[in-house]
Formats: structure tokens, sequence, C-alpha cells
């Protein structure tokens, strides 16, 4: 058995089931019971691992009742965990409001990292800029969808979105729309999954890709859309941008950063990241 009164909030895989820690099947088989999104899809998880356990519904439509339910039980000594049916809890998911009630009453709680579709698309998209901003599930409305992008179309880092099958056409118009035709976009899809597919292009190409081959409007989605190249630009002086440019045209990348850093006494980071996004979008026209 696990330490007595501790809420561990428990990371599950988002489609191979192989990518489980063993840590969480460690605290799966330990703790008291298992407070889950959809019992049945958990039962499903456990039974492939051979665990039995105490399940308790925990979702979006009765988080903060059983939140104070689960707080009674690990009052009384009971180590719970936290689940959802796909990923880490609370990163779109339920699970933060009952981790904001137990943490809030004094009790302690544990992460137990794993499976995170966000991080697993971004390891694998190759997108070199530095920082993102995760913000999930756009509205399903057109019009509150528009309103949230005009308000996140100003940042400079990657943006980085959730979206269902049935919606991924008008979200990414909508993407093209707001944010710029001209901007890359990496679709994440199905990931870990037998038709794990991803595929880069500009948000203008993008509607025209998915209509083209249907299989690839299904499955869940990651959504990777990178900053402008104009933002980043913006950063730099006007001379330091000139200079890059001249010295890419004839230089492989690294040499020309290095000369560009030392004529302009400007960050190498800063340049290195710029260059990069520059070859891209030179290599696209």
């Amino acid at each position: 058995m696990y330490p007595s009164g501790i809420l561990y909030v428990v990371a599950t895989p988002i489609g191979n089931l192989q990518d489980i820690s063993l840590r969480a099947l460690d605290i799966l088989k330990g703790v008291d019971a298992i407070a889950a999104e959809d019992t049945r899809h958990t039962s499903g998880l456990l039974n492939h691992f051979g665990i039995s356990k105490k399940l308790i519904a925990v979702h979006e439509h009765n988080e903060h009742q059983s939140a104070e339910k689960l707080l009674m039980q690990l009052n009384a000594g009971e180590s719970i965990a936290l689940v959802t049916d796909a990923g880490t809890p609370g990163i779109s998911d339920p699970g933060a409001v009952v981790v904001d009630i137990v943490r809030k009453a004094g009790v302690k709680v544990v992460p137990v990292p794993g499976a995170s579709a966000v991080i697993a698309a971004l390891s694998a998209s190759g997108i070199t800029q530095n920082g993102f901003l995760f913000h999930g599930f756009l509205p399903a409305s057109g019009a509150a969808r528009r309103k949230v992008l005009e308000a996140l179309k100003t940042q400079t880092v990657t943006l980085v979105f959730y979206e269902a099958p049935h919606r991924i056409l008008e979200c990414v118009a909508d993407l093209s729309l707001v944010l710029g035709a001209d901007r890359r976009i990496t679709f994440a899809r199905e990931l870990t999954k037998t038709f794990e597919t991803f595929h880069s292009c500009n948000l203008g190409d993008a509607v025209a890709w998915l209509e083209a081959d249907t299989n690839q409007q299904r499955g869940e989605f990651v959504l990777l859309v990178e900053a402008p190249l104009q933002k980043m630009a913006d950063a730099i002086p006007d001379e330091a941008v000139r200079v890059l440019k001249l010295l890419l045209a004839e230089l492989p990348l690294k040499q020309a950063v290095k000369l560009a850093t030392e004529i302009t006494q400007l960050k190498k980071n800063d340049l290195y990241e710029f260059a990069l996004q520059l070859k891209k979008e030179l290599s696209h026209e």
C-alpha cells in the first residue's frame, strides 16, 4: 500500500498502452481507489495490466461534488490515484478542480508524469522556435473561436491547440483567416496510434490537404502554428537582418550565423533561431 492521505495525479497512455510508466503501474496497483474520468475506459486499461481496483467516476459534470467526497476519503487515510481517459489529468481534461480543492485542504498531491499529446507533438514537429503557448481546445462556435484567435495572433511563440475531427476543417479555415495564410502549421494526428501522422504546410494550403484525403480528417489532432517570421524579424535590427540574408545566400547556416554574430554583436541564439526560420521560409517560396 502507498502512504495514506495522498492524491496521485497519474498520466496514462494517449494511445499505445506500452507508454505507461513503471511508476504509474506501481501506484495504480498500490492505491486504495482510482478516480477516473470514464470508469469503463479505465477498466480496460487496468484489465490489460491485470489490475483490479475500486473505481470512482470523476468527470467534468460531477467534478466539484466528487472532489469533496474524495477529500473525505483522503482525510480518512486512503490513497487515491486520479486518471483521465488519456494523457495527463488537468491538461484539457478533468482533474484541475479536484487537485485545487484537495491542495487547498492541505492534502498532499503528487504528480506522476507520463504521456502528454502536446509534448509528444512538439518533440517530433521539428519546430525550432523557442517557446510555445498551449491553448488546448478552441471554442466550438466559429464567432467565439475567431475572437480567441484574434487575441492570440500577436503572440511570437508557437501556438498549440487540440481539435476534434468533426471541427477540424472549420477550425483550420479560421486559423488561416485570422492568423494568416502564410503561417506554418504542423498537424500531429492520432499520436502513438496505428495511423499516426505528421504533416507541415502553410495555413493557406491546410484545408486543401485535409480535403484531399478524408482519412486525414479522422482522429484526435494537435495543431502547432508557428509564429510568423516577421514577428521574429521585428525584434532584430534591419541591418542585422540584411547582413544575415546576405551571408545565408553564400554560406552554410552555422557559419553565416557565426559571422553575423561577430558583425552585429547580437545574441547568437536569437540570430540562429531567426536564420532557421528565414531559411525555411525561403525554401518554400
